[in-house]
């Protein structure tokens, strides 16, 4: 654990956040590191002193020269639906922690919402995918995708939009930033990492995921008074040019037929202010 708790001290990843915690509930000392190397997606580096300590995927310390094919029948979660996160030292396996993804008391709700409201739903997250399959089923998306790298993610992304789709992507770590400026609009959610929130089109003040549901309705109330208005501006002033050439508009009455359309179409935008 400490290895681990000095490699993570400053991540911004959900994982290493909880392994910090972790570390600090036991009440370890965390030293200074140096040469921090960060792959998204896969896992951490650092110096700590002499030794070089490597935290993330069994892929990821294989790379780094460190053997992990002969622990892995006994590195098991020990709970369906756990994440191991391997810790190796030098060129020494230590062991892995096991984290589990427990689901927010709202997810299961925003999702039926969203799908109430006709939208698809998407899993796409760089657990296992027996994890994803798990979560998936828990909180009944239509389609859940694991062992995603960032950018796997993107290229899905990039998928559904070349199919035609519209895409909303909601993420919050630094891992779901390139999806979440390829999509069509990005929602990240407060207490995101920076680069999510600063990638994003749209960021909640919150981390309560039953808000994704108002904020669509929102959006499509928006939209809906936006097209009513310039089409009804068009319309009205396209009647009232054909009248006019054909010598059936006055002056004055023309004038009072703007602004009393003008005033019609401030009057419906002014339905915004009501809640959603």
């Amino acid at each position: 654990m400490l290895n681990a708790a000095i490699a993570e001290q400053h991540s911004e990843h959900p994982l290493g956040e909880a392994i910090i915690r972790a570390a600090k509930g036991r009440n370890l000392s965390l030293r200074p590191y140096s040469d921090l190397h960060y792959v998204p997606g896969k896992g951490l580096s650092c110096r700590d002193g002499a030794s070089t300590i490597t935290v993330g995927t069994a892929a990821f310390l294989e790379e780094n020269g460190i053997q992990i094919q002969h622990a892995q029948s006994r590195l098991q979660p020990l709970i369906p639906g756990e994440s191991l996160v391997y810790v190796g030292r030098d060129k020494t396996l230590l062991g892995t922690i096991s984290l589990a993804d427990r689901l927010r008391a709202e997810a299961i709700h925003a999702i039926a919402e969203l799908k109430a409201q006709g939208y698809r739903t998407l899993l796409l997250t760089g657990d296992s995918d027996g994890i994803a399959s798990t979560i998936g089923q828990q909180l009944g998306v239509d389609e859940a995708k694991g062992d995603l790298l960032p950018e796997q993610k993107l290229a899905k992304i990039r998928e559904l939009i070349g199919q035609g789709h519209k895409v909303a992507m909601v993420g919050d770590g630094i891992n779901d930033a390139p999806a979440l400026a390829e999509a069509t609009v990005g929602i990240a959610m407060g207490g995101g990492t920076d680069v999510a929130l600063e990638t994003a089109d749209v960021t909640l003040m919150t981390a309560d995921l039953s808000r994704l549901g108002e904020v669509f309705r929102i959006a499509r109330r928006c939209y809906r008074v936006i097209m009513f208005n310039f089409w009804g501006t068009i319309a009205v002033d396209t009647l009232g040019i054909v009248l006019a050439f054909l010598g059936f508009l006055a002056p004055i009455v023309a004038a009072l037929i703007h602004v009393g359309s003008e005033l019609m179409f401030i009057l419906n935008s002014a339905r915004l202010f009501r809640k959603a």
